[in-house]
């Protein structure tokens, strides 16, 4: 058997390989959509209103995927659209089981090319009506990338998840009027203090600060947003990183809006980093400690 034989089947059985492996994936993601529909029906028979008992994970990174479901039981969704920002290749996603389960409409949109590529290729991208957008979000840009993209006006759900400048971003949106917001704010800043990073359009948060922990917006600021913006604080998964907004023209009696003192979570996870780029566990005081000497903006 000369080597070109010998190659071309070392490469027909790789391929035969990785046919199987993307068989095997498929049937996994077929095997969490149904145990999140489970779940989900198991839970609306419990009828619980507070987000903490209604928390499942089916594509999202904690408990957002059953939060989700819980509000939108209680509230009217004319148009059943979703935009969210950062989605990286979108496997890992608050607004994917919308889309699988209840067929949604969505934008997500990334900076990278190689994430908008992935999704593009992934087979919910015909089986649905998505559409992924690569793009470096700023206050300037956003409005102009979801009107061209026939977005405007009231939608279900808009996810903003960019490390970063997302205070500013939500601040700027105006071309839409989402039912829910869900936005991360970093729980570091503590629940008192209204603050978040300066402005900077090509802020990176690993390229901000080493300790990877500089960026964002505190839990106050952005509540103070909602509420000029018109939307009712409902709570934050119990992971301590994600807010819920609801707008307040359409809460119902089972929704709950709440204080700051009680629905602000301080999350657990230690995710900050040394100078040589090594996780270092900081406590909660010695992080903030860290950020109490980097740049912030009080908002009000």
């Amino acid at each position: 058997m000369n080597i070109l034989t010998k190659i071309k089947e070392r490469f027909n059985l790789l391929h035969h390989i990785f046919n199987q492996v993307i068989s095997i994936q498929s049937r996994l993601v077929k095997v969490q959509e149904a145990l999140g529909r489970i779940e989900s029906r198991q839970l609306q028979s419990l009828d619980k209103f507070e987000l903490k008992d209604n928390e499942f994970r089916v594509f999202s990174q904690w408990g957002e995927d059953g939060i989700l479901q819980m509000l939108l039981r209680h509230i009217e969704i004319p148009n059943k659209i979703f935009i969210e920002f950062g989605v990286e290749n979108y496997i890992e996603s608050n607004t994917r089981f919308l889309l699988v389960k209840e067929n949604w409409a969505g934008l997500v949109i990334d900076g990278s090319t190689e994430n908008i590529s992935y999704i593009k290729k992934d087979s919910i991208y015909w089986q649905h009506n998505l559409k992924a957008v690569q793009a470096f979000i700023d206050k300037d840009n956003i409005n102009k990338l979801i009107a061209e993209n026939g977005i405007k006006g009231e939608i279900g759900i808009l996810s903003i998840d960019i490390d970063g400048n997302d205070y500013w971003i939500w601040q700027s949106i105006n071309v839409i009027n989402p039912a829910i917001v869900v936005t991360e704010y970093n729980f570091i800043f503590g629940k008192d203090k209204s603050v978040t990073i300066p402005y900077n359009d090509k802020f990176v948060r690993t390229q901000a600060h080493y300790s990877s922990i500089y960026f964002g917006a505190s839990l106050k600021a952005l509540y103070l947003l909602a509420q000029k913006k018109g939307y009712a604080f409902v709570g934050c998964n119990t992971a301590g990183n994600n807010a819920f907004f609801v707008r307040k023209d359409l809460m119902s009696d089972c929704i709950k809006e709440l204080s700051l003192e009680e629905g602000y979570v301080a999350g657990q996870f230690r995710e900050s980093r040394d100078e040589d780029g090594n996780l270092n566990f900081l406590s909660l005081q010695e992080k903030q400690q860290l950020l109490t000497s980097l740049p912030l903006i009080e908002v009000n």
